[in-house]
């Protein structure tokens, strides 16, 4: 875990009812604001900052957008979508996303390098309870560039266990994967959905030690990486992920990666 947060330094969202959606410029804030200016009034972002953005340049912006219902029914699969393509153009364009959730007990939720993809990706997250969620998007001129929204949901989503772990199905399903190209979603792009069957233990469960999916890769035929993605114990129980590629490109795809126990995980993707 270490070592990922050192790196750090240098699926569907459809019937997602009500959005909600957060960025803006940095505030002035005064002399002893303990939430060093966030909009919406974290006393735990001074602390995400120094812990993963150090003293890089950071700004809040519109240009990050992060949405998510109004209110999530399901604490254990709580919609997220993140959109930077408004920051394609800048710094050098998109170099990484990731997400954090201020207060879960396991704060980290993912790391997205684009790539060769689009600047953004939907997801479903556990929450322990109402949170700020952060996309922390960092351009190749490093910056950071952040966005957040408030989620709201029942609460509790990071210490039970999920349904394949209670009736014992992850056995026999374990790195499963399910993957489908649609043409034309988004002008210009194709849209990569991908679902891994996986428990995604968060560790908080007792007599349940943290066994989550840890490494996903997207590679073309000749073996160059389209994205990778880095996965932590917050993401939802067999993790359903949509990417956006480039509408011109490759018909043919292998993703492969692997979990926190070495497990591996591959499969071809075709269009």
């Amino acid at each position: 875990m270490l070592q990922r947060r050192q790196m750090l330094l240098a699926s569907g969202m459809s019937a997602m009812g009500a959005w909600g959606a957060a960025g803006m410029p940095v505030p002035a804030h005064a002399a002893g604001d303990k939430t060093g200016g966030d909009p919406l009034g974290s006393l735990q972002w001074p602390t995400l900052r120094e812990q993963y953005l150090e003293n890089a340049p950071v700004r809040f912006t519109d240009e990050v957008i992060v949405r998510t219902p109004a209110f999530a029914d399901d604490a254990m699969n709580v919609p997220l979508q993140v959109d930077a393509r408004a920051l394609s153009a800048k710094g050098g364009g998109v170099q990484r996303i990731f997400v954090v959730v201020d207060r879960n007990p396991v704060r980290e939720v993912l790391d997205f390098e684009p790539l060769q993809a689009l600047p953004m990706l939907s997801f479903r997250i556990r929450l322990e309870q109402a949170s700020p969620v952060r996309a922390m998007v960092r351009t190749r001129d490093g910056q950071w560039h952040v966005g957040s929204v408030q989620a709201h949901a029942a609460g509790g989503g990071c210490t039970v266990p999920g349904a394949s772990r209670a009736d014992g199905s992850w056995k026999t399903t374990l790195n499963q994967v399910q993957a489908r190209i649609f043409n034309n979603v988004i002008d210009g792009s194709r849209r990569l959905r991908v679902r891994v069957m996986h428990p995604m233990d968060t560790g908080l469960v007792a007599g349940i030690p943290a066994f989550y999916i840890e490494q996903l890769e997207l590679q073309d035929a000749s073996g160059q990486a389209w994205w990778k993605l880095g996965l932590y114990q917050p993401v939802s129980e067999n993790p359903l992920i949509t990417f956006e590629l480039p509408r011109q490109g490759p018909q043919e795809f292998r993703l492969q990666g692997r979990d926190n126990n070495g497990n591996p995980i591959q499969a071809e993707v075709r269009a």
